[in-house]
């Protein structure tokens, strides 16, 4: 069996690089890396935590919900960033100075 503590490391790992890309970088499909390695991160901490008392699934159950709303998500933002890119010609989210209504 794998202590916790390796699973909360590789949490910790995947939420600080998630961080920083969401942080630092400006292409939109960058971004959203980023924010999904935020979401695997939380998902790691809630497979972690359940694995520990095997009669309760709600850890896992969430995760899965997790990923549904990570999933549908991606689907929007991508559709957003295809439309941005095709009005404007970049992915850069610095370039994008102008909302049309």
């Amino acid at each position: 069996m794998i202590p916790i503590y390796h699973f909360l490391i590789l949490s910790a790992f995947l939420l600080c690089v998630g961080i920083v890309v969401v942080l630092t970088k400006k292409n939109g499909i960058v971004i959203l890396m980023g924010i999904e390695l935020i979401f695997n991160a939380a998902n790691i901490n809630l497979i972690a935590f359940s694995q520990y008392d095997p009669s309760l699934v709600q850890g896992q159950v969430f995760t899965l919900f997790v990923m549904i709303v990570a999933a549908a998500e991606v689907a929007v933002a991508m559709a957003i960033i295809l439309q941005v890119y095709q009005y404007y010609q970049t992915s850069d989210l610095d370039e994008v100075n102008e909302l049309k209504g």
